[in-house]
């Protein structure tokens, strides 16, 4: 039997309406298939793990398979002068058993520390993407009627976005800012010595221009400059990130710490798997050195060169994109 929906609606009528048995809904009531914003459909879990399984891109053990191959190289190395020679070079496996424990820890410690920096900084940008989407609502609702300062603030605020994107990569094309804004204003943006400030001047010169004229009231201001003024506390976030790394003593103990084990591990090997000690080798050198990668690219979330670096281009043409259709809806 439906169950059916009771409560009251803004104007004071009555809401009620059935809602559908989910256990005898039909297929036309299920949840349809999950787009992608482009309208591409996402991938089944199943195609997923395929695809990953095989994946080059942002992968990281293409980018350590030299280092690999080294070691692989002196394992054989190894074998070879256990077999030419009388000489028995191998040693007990147990020290190997303890000093792998301690390295998988270290190693999941600083992935760990590694991922934890780019989180905070998807983090911090979604703030930027909330505060950016609130600003400009409070304004528009709230700010004057001149269509003219209602583009200025919308357009403005979009260009923090991009301004700070560009700020964290240490770029200064002005492409997008062109856009938004003009050559000219983008121009001053560019030369500017700390973009994102610049820009964040701009609205609040907006903001103030419109309260001395008294066309935007007190608690609206205040309400829009303090979201003005989350944008840069957010954007100095991702400066702390991006500008301390995790500490190099760190790094260089944990890859010294790699490169004994992985040059000593043949050594327990040799009588044990005997001509298969190279491939072995290579088989454990892989996950560690790709995980002591995967922690090292984690470091700057920000930047192109980094291995899984945050989508901020997508991340500021949706703030763009939204902020100019909340502006079209104002003034349509």
């Amino acid at each position: 039997m439906p169950f059916r929906e009771h409560g009251r609606l803004a104007g004071g009528g009555e809401l009620n309406r059935p809602i559908k048995n989910i256990e005898t809904a039909g297929p036309s009531d299920r949840p349809a298939e999950v787009v992608s914003p482009e309208g591409a459909r996402q991938p089944t879990a199943g195609l997923n793990f395929w695809r990953d399984l095989f994946s080059l891109s942002g992968a990281a053990g293409r980018l350590v398979l030299g280092r690999v191959a080294v070691f692989g190289a002196v394992a054989w190395l190894i074998w070879w002068i256990e077999n030419a020679t009388d000489t028995s070079i191998a040693v007990d496996l147990a020290p190997y058993e303890v000093a792998g424990a301690a390295l998988s820890l270290l190693l999941v410690l600083r992935t760990n520390a590694g991922y934890d920096r780019w989180w905070e900084g998807r983090k911090l940008w979604g703030g930027i993407v909330n505060q950016c989407r609130d600003l400009v609502v409070v304004s528009l609702a709230n700010g004057p009627a001149d269509p003219h300062w209602r583009g200025e603030i919308a357009r403005w605020t979009a260009a923090f976005a991009h301004a700070s994107r560009r700020s964290l990569r240490g770029e200064r094309d002005a492409a997008e800012l062109a856009a938004l804004l003009g050559a000219e204003a983008a121009a001053r943006v560019a030369a500017a010595e700390h973009m994102p400030s610049y820009v964040s001047a701009r609205i609040a010169a907006l903001l103030a221009d419109a309260l001395k004229r008294q066309q935007i009231a007190g608690f609206a201001f205040q309400q829009a400059d303090r979201d003005r003024a989350l944008l840069l506390d957010h954007l100095g976030g991702c400066e702390r990130i991006q500008k301390t790394p995790l500490p190099r003593a760190y790094a260089v103990k944990i890859r010294q710490f790699i490169v004994l084990f992985l040059l000593a591990l043949p050594f327990a090997l040799i009588t044990r798997v005997g001509w298969l000690t190279p491939l072995v080798t290579i088989l454990v050198a892989y996950p560690i050195l790709a995980l002591d990668k995967i922690g090292a690219e984690l470091q700057q979330p920000f930047s192109t060169t980094s291995l899984n670096y945050l989508p901020l281009d997508e991340i500021c043409a949706t703030i763009e994109r939204n902020l100019l259709a909340q502006l079209e809806i104002e003034q349509s």
